[in-house]
């Protein structure tokens, strides 16, 4: 029996919202008889304005979601998957049904006067947290100065508009759900700025024991979204980094079926760089992602990782 009424949670931020907006309007579009209501929820990660390693990771930006879900405060959470930590199972109880179809997984520069990387003076401040954009532009752009910046894509946009930092690095389809792909100055390809594992994904995941709303979200899935991502959070599972080591992959799915997954690790300085890059073939995703991993094991990417501390 088909639910009537379905309680989404989701983090409260403009992002996540439009996120949720996406999945209301793709419900209907299936469901026309259905009713979604939103239940919105600050997260520790939302809260804290310090490094994320201070909270244990990504988890910072679940929890909270993941509790209301298990309390049957909600019926069904909205993620990006690159905030839903892969070095350890899902919580016990949830599964996820679908992933929709996939958004840009590419990395935008966004400075006032529209310049590029490579235009922007020596000493200028990117604003980024992330430990992957920054070993990657200590390798291509050693010029640059980091400087850490939290918060939401809103929150960071006013905080270079008020000149904290002379430009940032946000991801291109966070940029695009808040309607703010026109402040893009450069695009970066995927070899100049390789992406997050899960990037432009979202995730719906629901209690496991609650086979009718799984079974109204499932048609919203899109099956290469699936393949990549599944091979993706297995190549980080295998790898078991955490919130401190600089691991960067994306899977792709080709028209004739083929899958593909490039995985890379970094030191925080950029100066060891790995890369390995495989096809599946007749290998099913979670293989590939073994795979690769393995790749970049026999590399020494658990010693890189290991050496990091967190």
């Amino acid at each position: 029996m088909s639910p009537t009424v379905l309680r989404i949670v989701s983090r409260s931020s403009p992002m996540a919202l439009a996120q949720v907006a996406r999945v209301r309007a793709e419900l209907a579009a299936v469901h026309p008889e259905l009713t979604t209501t939103v239940v919105p929820v600050t997260t520790a990660g939302d809260r804290w304005p310090g490094a994320l390693s201070a909270l244990g990771g990504k988890g910072a930006f679940t929890k909270e979601v993941d509790a209301a879900l298990l309390a049957g405060e909600a019926d069904l959470a909205v993620h990006c998957v690159k905030d839903v930590p892969a070095d350890r199972p899902l919580p016990a109880g949830t599964v996820f049904a679908a992933f929709l179809r996939r958004d840009d997984v590419r990395d935008a520069v966004v400075h006032p006067g529209g310049l590029t990387l490579d235009q922007l003076p020596p000493g200028s401040r990117i604003g980024t947290s992330s430990v992957r954009r920054i070993a990657q532009l200590a390798v291509t752009h050693p010029e640059l100065v980091c400087v850490p910046i939290r918060g939401n894509a809103n929150s960071r946009l006013a905080k270079l508009a008020a000149g904290e930092v002379d430009a940032l690095l946000l991801a291109v389809s966070g940029l695009e759900r808040i309607g703010e792909q026109d402040r893009i100055s450069e695009v970066l390809s995927v070899d100049a700025m390789c992406p997050p594992i899960g990037a432009g994904v979202l995730a719906l995941q629901c209690r496991e024991d609650d086979a009718a709303t799984i079974a109204a979200v499932t048609p919203l899935g899109d099956p290469d979204a699936w393949r990549e991502t599944t091979a993706e959070r297995m190549f980080l599972h295998v790898l078991q980094g955490h919130c401190n080591s600089p691991i960067a992959g994306f899977a792709r799915a080709e028209r004739d079926g083929r899958l593909s997954l490039r995985g890379r690790v970094f030191s925080p300085d950029g100066k060891t760089v790995l890369d390995a890059h495989e096809w599946a073939g007749p290998l099913d995703p979670a293989t590939l992602g073994t795979s690769v991993a393995v790749a970049l094991l026999r590399q020494g990417a658990r010693e890189v990782i290991d050496a990091i501390p967190h």
